[in-house]
């Protein structure tokens, strides 16, 4: 039988989702747990491999296994196994057919900004830092720009395995609190590092460091050296993940809360 599963991670102090030889990361974890709940070696595909220090909301994965056990069970189960900061949220049978890659519909990450001029001892690692100006009167005409389909070759890490560098952004917004900045990308899919490096480039124009009409340089001209420096990881969360209504998976519309 195929069970689908909803965790809830902070990436800081591990090596990224996929499983690494001789490092720590969320995969290793997960599969130890899952192994030792389900009496024999499991293997787990997710909707998404996060980065180093990247975290998680609403990171969806599936396994197969021939053991029974109810719900709540490979919860509790698996929970007790986990490290205190890798934690299941939901668990359930699926149909055969359901893939927690390959079959979502949109992915749905957010990135909480810190904006002082000094670090926060208690945000350090679950946000990233910027003590620079922002002009916030820009944002809105800066994330219109990424709105719809593009080439994203500007944006993607060297090391990208995609085929395609053309994404659709659904939506992109941001909400301001007190000292943050918390904002939503919605898309049919990201490339290895292209939130991060999207963060850099807004950044860069809301400072002024830039002008706007940058981010249509960086479509046209396809070239990750020519744009800015990839965003620290520990503001990203991969918050939800959206499957066809068919396959039950529950979509918990995450936030990230401060």
């Amino acid at each position: 039988m195929r069970i689908a599963a909803i965790v809830e991670y902070l990436g800081t102090h591990y090596c990224g989702f996929q499983i690494q030889p001789n490092v720590s990361t969320i995969q290793h974890h997960l599969e130890s747990a899952l192994s030792e709940v389900a009496n024999h070696h499991v293997k787990i595909e997710a909707a998404g491999r996060t980065d180093a220090g990247v975290n998680a909301l609403g990171q969806v994965f599936h396994f197969d296994t021939t053991a029974k056990r109810a719900n709540h069970s490979w919860i509790k189960g698996v929970n007790s196994l986990l490290p205190k900061d890798i934690v299941i949220k939901w668990a359930s049978q699926v149909s055969d057919d359901f893939h927690a890659r390959f079959s979502v519909v949109r992915r749905e990450y957010q990135y909480l900004l810190y904006c002082s001029q000094n670090r926060s001892a208690i945000w350090e690692r679950h946000s990233g830092f910027y003590p620079y100006k922002i002009n916030m009167d820009m944002l809105d005409s800066i994330l219109s720009k990424f709105i719809g389909i593009h080439d994203f070759s500007s944006f993607r890490s060297s090391e990208c395995q995609s085929k395609k560098p053309i994404k659709e952004i659904y939506e992109i917004g941001y909400s301001k609190k007190d000292n943050f900045i918390i904002f939503k990308f919605v898309a049919d899919g990201f490339l290895h590092h292209q939130i991060r490096n999207m963060m850099s480039v807004i950044l860069d124009i809301a400072n002024e460091k830039r002008e706007i009409n940058y981010i249509d340089y960086l479509f046209d001209i396809k070239d990750r050296a020519k744009a800015s420096n990839t965003f620290s990881p520990d503001g990203l969360y991969l918050a939800n993940v959206v499957y066809d209504k068919r396959f039950n998976i529950p979509t918990l519309n995450n936030k990230i809360l401060v």
